[in-house]
């Protein structure tokens, strides 16, 4: 790789980190605003790739911004009423739109809505009924899954997972990425689960342990589903938002399903 590239791509997911974990550890507040920022951009970019953008097009872009937004603030129950009139909004406006595929349009309006913005608004809840800490948690050991599976489906890979949607991911990678997920969770079940919001609910090095499980499992789901909507799409990255690394989607698509099958999971196992 060339070597500016290489600082380009170093400097930019530098910043990226910084952005998620300064917002972390500002507490409910800063998840809130991350959490709504992430909504904005990738609604943004999805609405970009699933459809051309035009000025006719622009008022149910905001229209889905707002209702992903007021999804992050559902824990407040106000913010619920809002999202269900901007739903009816929504519905109404594709009638004055005249546009030559409504039902495509509303369809790609309401899955920016469930593949985004309710993964988004569990994460706010997570940090509002937990701690925001467990939210870092999260967002590092999906690092840690996709770092173990480059390291290992690069060395070692040799079984396809998934050909049809990823042709370089290997079931030695997918493992791999596992082994290191499950290795990390165990390390903070040990030493810092108190930290990360888990020892006063109960979270002992057994939950801990599962938690990295269905991390690294539903992490590999979610960049496969991602990847499954862009060689759909025709298309190699969601955006150019983040030099080197391509969208915001391409960043958090293992977030978009790691949060609720984590929340499902410590709702079932937590006191």
């Amino acid at each position: 790789m060339d070597i500016k590239k290489l600082m380009v791509r170093s400097v930019s997911g530098l910043v990226y980190c910084l952005v998620i974990v300064g917002c972390i550890l500002a507490g409910e507040t800063g998840v809130l605003v991350l959490g709504g920022l992430l909504s904005a951009l990738a609604c943004i970019e999805f609405a970009r790739i699933s459809h051309d953008l035009t000025t006719k097009t622009i008022p149910a872009l905001v229209l889905d911004i707002a209702a992903c937004v007021c999804l992050c603030m559902g824990y407040t129950g106000y913010m619920l009423f809002l999202w269900l009139a901007l739903m009816i909004a929504r519905f109404v406006l594709e009638l004055y739109l005249d546009a030559p595929h409504p039902l495509r349009d509303l369809a790609h309006s309401m899955m920016s809505q469930i593949y985004i913005g309710l993964p988004m608004g569990i994460m706010v809840v997570v940090a509002h009924t937990l701690s925001p800490m467990l939210i870092l948690a999260l967002f590092i050991l999906i690092w840690i899954n996709d770092t173990g599976a480059f390291l290992v489906g690069c060395t070692l890979g040799r079984h396809k997972l998934f050909e049809r949607i990823s042709p370089k991911k290997t079931w030695e990678g997918f493992l791999g990425g596992v082994a290191f997920c499950v290795g990390t969770a165990a390390l903070f079940g040990l030493y810092c689960s108190d930290f990360f919001g888990m020892g006063a609910v109960g979270g002992g090095l057994g939950a801990w342990i599962g938690l990295g499980a269905v991390t690294a499992v539903f992490g590999t789901w979610g960049d496969l589903v991602e990847s499954m909507i862009k060689r759909n799409l025709n298309i190699k990255d969601s955006g150019n938002i983040i030099p080197g690394h391509g969208g915001i989607l391409d960043r958090i698509d293992s977030l978009l399903l790691v949060l609720p099958a984590a929340a499902l999971y410590l709702a079932l196992i937590l006191r």
